[in-house]
């Protein structure tokens, strides 16, 4: 029985034309395991390569070939469910789930059904700024992955690439605790990261490593649970945003018109933006569940389970705290250096022994708005952390300003080389003699008499006296001293 644990947000609303609607969310998030070979066969997992050059006799099916449980597999599995704070199951049966497949040899997927690897477990979410959000985790099991149907390669035939048929997934179904697209896209996304600092699925969607079916249904505030739609197979966390938030829609407008919903099974176009529809919905009965009869079941050892607990890293809620706590970040900076486990190792590079704030606002805004623009990942930044960590000394220090730093990190970027030395180099030395300043300052005001009257009309002028005085001088002088002595000339509070 499906137990509603949360108070309905009326923030998170549709508006039908009858009234309020809420969205019902819960996902099956399916993520290739990190591993060499497959999930019963020592075939290569590599990514890419000629159709079906990475197939065992096992994958293709041949007579008499069995299965064989790939240990490691089941050590990720474990890992994974350790990470998600979930029960390890002792005991776990590995099914035959039946169906027709056009891109598994066997014609059934071995699978997992009522005795899963992994149990109950949680993921806790930052929705908005003002919300945490527990998603629970209903289970965690193993599963092989089907191949590749192809069918733009002949033109009357469809042809199979079996590379992927056998490689092992982690199916992590969530309860339905979800209750808007940005909740689900924020629960897809950290489950990504979690798997990633514990080196259990890389998470590249755009390779399938990682791909979601979500189930949508609408109910009133409050009320009974309504019809889910499973929407499959989506591999891009902005299009499961786009599929829920229309698909919800599209739920709201049957039902205020007196129709009922389907259950059934629909696709994502993300070229129009809609789900489609794609066949009724199965249950389980459909797919005859049965203990495959040439794997035996799991049983895992206390000692074996508590040596892979004792090796897990630290992990992004427990780095995200102790972040706040050791540099003094926000908990909007914190959530987004420990994203990536790259990045929070950079970012703790750049801020030991430094202003941690400064640090952060440097990786962040700086660094990171950088390498998004240009493409890059963290481990590729032409700017190390040691080279930014010495230009936020020299600013910390004085011997450069802000605008003088951003005109070296640029520098640095494009050429590389040691920042104090490039400010030796080129004379970019922050002017700190206040008789220079002074004089600056005193030529910017005889100069502009006009708005000298004015910024006593409006003090916030100020600011572009300011910004003519570091014209004046090069962007070196120091902005403190350039504001105060404006203010005493001027005589502006």
């Amino acid at each position: 029985m499906i137990v509603d644990t949360r108070t309905p947000d009326p923030k998170k609303f549709i508006k039908g034309a009858t009234g309020d609607w809420e969205i019902i969310i819960g996902m099956e998030v399916h993520a290739q395991v990190v591993s060499q070979s497959k999930l019963f066969s020592g075939a290569s997992t590599e990514f890419g390569g000629e159709p079906n050059d990475h197939v065992s006799l096992v994958d293709a099916a041949m007579p008499g070939m069995l299965p064989v449980i790939n240990k490691y597999c089941v050590e990720q599995a474990v890992r994974t469910g350790l990470g998600l704070k979930s029960e390890i199951n002792r005991y776990s049966v590995f099914d035959r789930k039946n169906y027709f497949y056009p891109d598994l040899p066997q014609g059934y997927q071995i699978s997992q059904f009522k005795q899963p690897v992994v149990g109950e477990g949680k993921v806790l979410i930052d929705a908005d700024s003002c919300e945490t959000v527990e998603v629970g985790i209903e289970r965690l099991h193993l599963e092989q992955d089907a191949g590749k149907s192809l069918h733009d390669q002949h033109p009357a035939n469809s042809l199979v690439d079996l590379n992927r048929s056998g490689v092992a997934l982690m199916e992590i179904v969530s309860k339905p605790d979800m209750r808007s697209a940005d909740e689900a896209k924020a629960y897809v996304s950290k489950l990504r990261t979690i798997m990633r600092y514990l080196g259990t699925c890389d998470g590249n969607m755009e390779q399938g490593s990682l791909r979601a079916d979500i189930n949508v249904s609408v109910r009133r505030p409050g009320g009974e649970f309504g019809t889910r739609c499973e929407i499959k197979n989506v591999n891009s966390i902005r299009f499961m945003g786009q599929a829920i938030e229309y698909e919800a829609r599209r739920q709201v407008g049957i039902l205020e018109d007196g129709g009922e919903i389907d259950q059934e099974t629909r696709l994502f176009d993300a070229r129009k933006g809609e789900t489609r529809s794609m066949r009724s919905k199965e249950e389980a009965h459909d797919y005859r569940y049965f203990p495959d009869p040439d794997l035996l079941p799991l049983e895992l050892e206390e000692a074996w389970i508590a040596g892979i607990e004792s090796s897990l890293p630290e992990l992004p809620d427990e780095k995200k705290s102790r972040l706040m706590e050791t540099f003094g970040l926000s908990a909007y900076d914190a959530d987004v250096l420990v994203v990536e486990p790259e990045s929070a190792d950079f970012f703790e590079q750049v801020a030991k022994g430094r202003d941690g704030k400064a640090a952060a606002n440097w990786v962040i805004n700086e660094l990171f708005g950088r390498l998004n623009k240009e493409g890059l990942a963290i481990d590729q930044s032409p700017v190390s952390a040691s080279q930014l960590g010495s230009i936020v000394d020299l600013i910390g220090d004085g011997t450069i300003s802000g605008k003088i730093a951003k005109d070296l990190f640029e520098i640095v970027w494009a050429q590389g080389g040691e920042p104090s030395e490039i400010v030796e180099q080129r004379g970019m030395k922050q002017v700190t003699d206040t008789g220079a300043i002074e004089a600056a300052v005193d030529e910017v005001i005889a100069a502009n008499p006009d708005k000298v009257e004015a910024v006593k009309a409006k003090p916030n002028m100020i600011g572009w006296f300011v910004g003519q005085v570091m014209k004046a001088t090069g962007g070196k002088a120091n902005p403190q001293a350039v504001n105060q002595l404006l203010r005493d000339k001027l005589g502006v509070e």
